[in-house]
């Protein structure tokens, strides 16, 4: 079994929980920002974090994606050592590392770019670039035109299908994974990337380490197509991330329902993945301003530790800060937080308790890890599924409405009781394979099937 099966993710984004500035001058002397995170371990540990992904630390231009030097710390956050010795103390604590690689990309400060900025066709990194044309009119004001990632041209699109390029990222990779001992990466905008490059990314990285752990950034389309033996361990799960929020804005659990059913029921497309799971991340409003009522927060959560997949945290949003995506800036989504502030100021202290409640829980259920799903009771606002192994079940139910609910389901359990794994109550009974219970207003559960007390 790959430490991935009982990984539970915390996304952090360096240069914003760090307060770096906004832009890199290439000039000012190096800061070393990154010690800040070490204040944020034991609230990682504490938590019950188990791995962790760092947002892009390499020498960029401005937001982290727009790579100047691969083989640089960014100056705003520090140096190598500076790295090395954060995923030292991280792995101290068992927590495992994941590094945002940003391989489809560049800046127009790359050096491969500057060198065809001042040599044209002549330059032995022509090819290096996709669409390069010699054509004038460039609104970046070159002599040539070129292709930019989603027509961003300050994002230069590398050429992954050549492989004089492969051959740099590879090494590139070779020299992160021996120096700073990371444990994967989150490829971002993977469905960009060529193929056969990722293929060979896979063959080279797991030649060197099996247990390195490849996810790919795939907002749309047939997740089979990378996350297969061949290419990526995992990618993005978009499709739930939209369900989760959007079921419960809507009132709306058919929704999520279908999704989960979908993916993972016995015919699922996805029942052999293990999909990388989140709320919100750093490119999309924080779930905290997504959900319409502020009572299904602590739901939205219950459902991420129970469904199938890889469940992920961004960093303070177990305190419910808000932010939203601006046509401008992403300010509000990557900012510079303070962990004692956190803690005495957050917006729902009582959160990260409840997150913490469900980590736990989710760690010690072979079902919630692993397990099948099955949906056995689905309405508009109420939602009842259970995860199954052949030792153990759980069973899901979560009740979204604003009035309490009696709840009756089928279930293919023997006589016995569902215990509350969260709060310890009275659980609800099984009797000739049929479930009666009551659930409060905008309430979760996760019961656990056990045999009747002897009396």
């Amino acid at each position: 079994m790959s430490w991935v099966d009982n990984a539970i993710f915390y996304h952090i984004y360096p240069l914003g929980l760090c307060g770096a500035p906004s832009e890199n001058d290439q000039q000012s002397p190096v800061v070393h920002r990154l010690e800040k995170i070490y204040s944020w371990l034991d609230h990682l540990e504490w938590l019950g974090v188990n791995a962790v992904i760092l947002g892009p630390v390499f020498e960029a231009r401005t937001h982290g994606y727009d790579t100047i030097d691969y083989l640089k710390v960014d100056r705003r956050l520090g140096t190598g050592d500076t790295l090395h010795e954060l995923v030292e103390a991280m792995h101290a604590k068992g927590i495992r590392v994941v590094l945002d690689a940003v391989l489809n990309h560049v800046s127009r400060d790359f050096f491969a770019f500057k060198e065809v900025l001042e040599r044209l066709e002549s330059s032995g990194y022509w090819h290096w670039f996709n669409g390069m044309k010699m054509e004038p009119g460039s609104v970046m004001g070159d002599p040539f035109v070129y292709e930019g990632w989603n027509g961003h041209l300050e994002l230069v699109k590398l050429n992954t299908g050549l492989q004089d390029v492969r051959n740099y990222l590879l090494a590139v990779t070779g020299k992160w994974m021996d120096h700073y001992g990371i444990d994967g990466f989150r490829l971002d905008a993977a469905d960009c990337l060529d193929p056969g490059f990722m293929k060979q990314l896979a063959e080279y990285c797991r030649s060197r380490r099996e247990d390195f752990w490849l996810m790919g950034e795939v907002v749309f389309g047939d997740y089979n197509h990378w996350a297969n033996k061949e290419m990526l361990d995992s990618v993005t799960n978009y499709e739930i991330y939209k369900g989760l929020y959007s079921s419960l804005n809507d009132g709306n659990l058919f929704e999520i329902a279908h999704s989960l059913k979908r993916q993972y029921s016995s015919e699922g497309i996805y029942r052999d993945l293990r999909l990388y799971n989140f709320v919100d991340n750093h490119d999309v409003d924080r779930i905290a301003s997504q959900l319409k009522n502020p009572h299904h927060l602590p739901l939205v959560y219950g459902l991420l530790f129970s469904i199938p997949g890889i469940p992920s945290v961004y960093y303070g949003s177990e305190w419910g800060y808000p932010g939203r995506k601006l046509p401008e800036s992403d300010t509000q989504l990557r900012p510079d937080l303070d962990l004692d502030a956190c803690i005495r100021q957050a917006p729902r202290p009582a959160l990260p308790d409840w997150v913490r409640t469900l980590v736990r829980v989710r760690r010690t259920n072979a079902a919630l890890r692993n397990g099948s799903c099955r949906m056995l009771l689905v309405q508009s606002e109420q939602l009842v599924f259970s995860r199954n192994t052949e030792s153990e079940t759980a069973v899901v139910v979560l009740n979204a409405s604003d009035k309490s609910s009696k709840m009756a389901f089928d279930c293919e359990l023997a006589d016995g009781e569902l215990v509350d794994m969260l709060e310890g109550k009275d659980g609800w009974l099984v009797r000739g394979g049929q479930v009666e219970g009551e659930l409060p207003a905008y309430s979760f559960k996760l019961l656990q099937w056990q045999a009747l007390k002897q009396q």
